[in-house]
């Protein structure tokens, strides 16, 4: 069965940003590296030129293309965090790293992927039938940087945040 497996442009240091992706949550692994079999503009001989990896069980590639390429919002990687405790580890590792913080949970890595780190909650306050109680936690999400899962869960009860 085929899929669809998103592939990551980097400039010479797919592997580096592979490692470090794989870090950030369990059921993460590198899979495959497959080098340069001659030198081109993706480097020489024997570099690194792809990187299967996954993250969280998702399957990704990262590409040594040989250039510097410019991500955009258009796509973004999303990350479901089971609670608080694994958004700031997430979120703190990509900030450690050189990130730079954006707003309602996104951030940037410093290959300037764009990165969602959601609580898996979000969703289900998003699906309620109680739609005032769902808008109630989108406001409040839209007020923050890093999610937090306290003052989303206050918001969607419609209770104030301590």
């Amino acid at each position: 069965m085929s899929k669809v497996v998103p592939c990551m442009w980097f400039n010479g240091d797919a592997e580096e940003a592979a490692k470090f992706y794989v870090s950030l949550v369990p059921n993460s692994a590198i899979t495959h590296v497959q080098r340069n079999v001659s030198d081109g503009p993706s480097g020489k001989e024997g570099s690194v030129l792809v990187v299967e990896f996954a993250v969280a069980g998702q399957p990704l590639v990262a590409l040594n293309g040989g250039m510097k390429m410019e991500y955009t919002h258009a796509i973004s990687l999303m990350i479901h965090c089971d609670d608080q405790a694994q958004v700031d580890s997430v979120w703190n590792a990509f900030l450690a790293d050189g990130g730079k913080e954006e707003q309602c949970g996104w951030l940037r890595d410093r290959w300037g992927v764009a990165w969602q780190v959601v609580p898996k909650v979000m969703f289900e306050f998003l699906s309620s039938p109680d739609k005032a109680a769902a808008a109630r936690a989108v406001q409040a999400m839209m007020k923050m940087v890093k999610l937090d899962v306290d003052v989303l869960r206050c918001a969607f009860e419609g209770k104030s945040a301590a």
